[in-house]
């Protein structure tokens, strides 16, 4: 595919108007300054306006074309000209294989991660749940969260070992990538691929999240099988950034996360210094409002496959390394139906998140499943909605149903996640979880 279609989006108060690149996927081009990319070959002799050409690669070379990722880079100085990494502490950021402890077939939900108390970056505020396989062996998947109150200045972060996919549950973030400049607000999601270096900034006060670190095959497009040609995801609601150089002559902290450690460098430049760039390895942002939910329009709640917005293939068919699953605004219509989500015990392992609102199959207030907090299911672990929730689903008269007023989503893996000790032992852990399922009374009258 290729595409260099360009939406525009508003700006709030003191942020950048910024521009995008539109489809997934896409093999997109982009310059900051005209002729700056070179025509008709990749690395010339010498590189328009005395930049440097370089390819990133994110799969290897003889992979299938449609596996494929790279991009070329025009940059004011290339990648290689720096100096040599010093191991720095982790902070709360753990990587696969995780040993801390063994996995627990037990239900889970933890409050909103808490605030921090110094001033903290998205890097440094990274806090690090759980995951699954080996950052060494690029398979599995982590779950982190993040907060912040501060931006990082100065200071720039690659993870080599997966690709990153940001949701925004509390503050804005802009992003300062190689590629240029993506905004991601509480409702998208932004993704960063595997080596692609960037910074965060905070658009107000304090921003919280949700992190998803794929270390296996990068995300794409679930196939939409007898669902058709449209629905769920649009390709062209993906948008990429235009190119955005940073000419900076000063000294750079370059954090490098490679196989579960971090690695830091102090350029004397900014590496954020890409004038031009062409190819399909680049980050984007998506709206998942956007999201074009599927649904039953007769009885059954269905699947929750049915709402997937990006799934990471393993080597067996069907069988998600992870996927990416929303539970955004929609009707409900079945008839004699229980509406939200089934009882049930899952091959997969769900981590779910709250992006803001309330979710359908569970309570919220003190105690509950709030924006900011976290549910674990592990696999076959039972699970469904709690006693408040079946009675009221029980017994609600079954006319058309609009749920608008929650957005919640799910990082669905196929291996069972193994938590960290700091999350296994977190003051916000709920230790109260299994009540919620008390009192389901015994209705059986044979």
């Amino acid at each position: 595919m290729t595409g260099t279609d360009t939406e525009r989006t508003g700006a709030a108060a003191g942020e950048p108007d910024l521009a995008y690149l539109t489809g997934f996927g896409n093999e997109h081009s982009s310059e900051a300054v005209p002729g700056a990319l070179p025509e008709g070959r990749n690395s010339p002799q010498r590189a328009p306006l005395g930049l440097y050409a370089e390819q990133l690669s994110g799969s290897a070379f003889t992979e299938p074309r449609d596996h494929n990722h790279r991009s070329w880079l025009y940059r004011i100085r290339p990648s290689a000209a720096h100096p040599p990494y010093t191991r720095i502490a982790r902070r709360q950021v753990r990587s696969a294989p995780f040993t801390d402890s063994v996995p627990d077939p037990n239900r889970l939900r933890w409050d909103p991660l808490p605030e921090p108390q110094e001033p903290t970056d998205f890097v440094d505020g990274l806090w690090t749940l759980g995951g699954n396989g080996d950052a060494t062996q690029r398979t599995g998947m982590a779950v982190h969260l993040y907060h912040a109150n501060s931006s990082m200045t100065d200071r720039v972060f690659g993870d080599a070992d997966g690709e990153l996919l940001i949701v925004p549950e509390s503050g804005a973030l802009l992003l300062h990538t190689e590629f240029g400049v993506l905004r991601a607000a509480p409702g998208e999601v932004a993704l960063i691929p595997r080596g692609v270096r960037f910074r965060a900034v905070l658009t107000g006060p304090h921003a919280r999240g949700y992190v998803c670190e794929n270390y296996g095959r990068p995300f794409q497009l679930p196939d939409l099988g007898p669902i058709g040609a449209n629905g769920l995801a649009g390709a062209r609601d993906f948008r990429a950034p235009v190119a955005a150089y940073e000419d900076t002559e000063r000294p750079v902290e370059v954090i490098n996360k490679f196989c579960g450690n971090l690695w830091s460098a102090t350029y004397d430049h900014s590496p954020l210094d890409v004038v031009a760039w062409h190819g399909n390895h680049v980050p984007y942002v998506y709206d998942l409002r956007r999201f074009n939910v599927i649904g039953s329009i007769s009885y059954d709640h269905p699947d929750p496959s049915i709402f997937t917005v990006l799934t990471s293939p393993s080597d067996t068919p069907g069988l998600a390394g992870v996927d990416f699953v929303v539970f955004a605004p929609r009707w409900l219509v079945g008839e004699d139906t229980f509406r939200p989500p089934y009882f049930h015990r899952n091959v997969m392992t769900e981590y779910m998140g709250l992006i803001e609102g309330a979710y359908d199959a569970k309570t919220g207030g003190r105690g509950g499943f709030v924006p900011g907090g976290g549910s674990l299911h592990n696999m076959m672990s039972a699970h469904g909605p709690d006693r408040e929730t079946f009675e009221r689903a029980s017994a609600a008269e079954l006319a058309p149903q609009k749920i608008d007023d929650g957005l919640a989503f799910m990082f669905e893996t196929r291996w069972p996640l193994t938590l960290t000790d700091q999350a296994k032992d977190a003051d916000h852990l709920q230790r109260g979880y299994d009540d919620v399922w008390q009192g389901l009374q015994r209705h059986f009258r044979p």
